[in-house]
């Protein structure tokens, strides 16, 4: 199994960075779902949820550093498996969902045509609880391929002035992805091809001066992947595993009689994060010329409701 690569990476106009589909496989096209319980996953982007580092353990920013929250509009996932204890090897858990893949770019990559990106509370998988495998599960274990967020940012001319803006980054953030073509903000970009994980695009919301989006090729670095698992079942470097611990255990018995919904929530505290001139402002052209060091999510936290 191909396991898939975890690079948050993103850039914006003048910046490089160092690092649902309601899914039911079982249905087939133009039939109904399976009638029953369901196991229902759905997103939540929490800035105010704990920052944590590699290890799972809470992280503050080193000195000469400066961060902000992005305000996430869609992430969709490529892989989704159940772990039963902390001694659980990667891919040896229950796996309820892996993306669908595609070589028509040549190399096996994720299908990003058959992915769905969701918001903020929207479901991101569905399937019939009947096809899960029955046991009681401590851990999540869940792989992200692409995110939407928006970020703040300043940008000087020397003739235009100086402006406090916005911009939208659209980052590919597993293994290899085919891509077609696809919406950053208001404008499409159009691939035809494979690209490997850290393809980014950016565009400037409400750009003084029209502007098409950027796009750009970040290289694999030491992007934050929390697993708090580290010790006990160690997740492959370059993989985009994010871990984390139900507060207790979830029992799967077969005999459900109503849906099992989690909530994935996703630590966005501090998670753009870049070296800062002192001013706390995130600037990517002169003066400051500020550089990014890290992004994409700080934690990974499940809940049953």
């Amino acid at each position: 199994m191909r396991l898939p690569a975890f690079l948050l990476a993103a850039s914006a106009l003048l910046f490089a960075s160092s690092c649902k589909k309601d899914n039911d496989e079982s249905s087939a096209p133009n039939q109904p779902a399976p009638a029953g319980p369901r196991l229902v996953m759905k997103f939540r982007f929490d800035s105010t949820q704990v920052r944590l580092n590699n290890l799972g353990q809470p992280a503050t920013l080193p000195p000469d550093h400066a961060a902000q929250s992005p305000r996430f509009n869609r992430m969709s996932a490529h892989y989704i498996e159940f772990a039963p204890s902390m001694l659980t090897a990667l891919g040896t858990g229950t796996v309820v969902y892996h993306a669908p893949e595609t070589s028509i770019g040549g190399s096996t990559a994720i299908d990003f045509a058959q992915g769905v990106q969701v918001g903020d509370g929207e479901t991101f998988f569905s399937m019939p609880l009947a096809q899960m495998t029955p046991g009681t599960y401590e851990w999540l274990r869940v792989s992200l391929a692409y995110q939407n967020y928006d970020i703040r940012f300043r940008y000087t001319d020397a003739v235009l002035g100086t402006f406090n803006l916005w911009g939208t980054v659209a980052s590919f953030i597993g293994y290899n992805t085919y891509i077609t073509s696809f919406p950053v903000r208001n404008q499409s970009v159009t691939v035809n091809g494979n690209r490997l994980q850290g393809f980014w695009a950016f565009e400037v919301i409400n750009a003084p001066i029209p502007l098409a989006p950027v796009t750009g090729q970040a290289p694999p670095g030491a992007t934050t992947v929390p697993n708090p698992l580290f010790a006990t079942s160690e997740i492959p470097p370059g993989s985009c595993v994010v871990t984390g611990q139900f507060a207790a255990p979830l029992t799967i018995t077969g005999n459900e009689t109503s849906d099992v919904v989690i909530t994935v929530s996703l630590s966005t505290n501090n998670s753009f994060e870049w070296l800062d001139n002192g001013d706390g402002i995130y600037e990517p052209g002169p003066p400051a010329n500020d550089v990014v060091v890290d992004m994409g999510v700080r934690g990974l936290v499940p809940t049953v409701e």
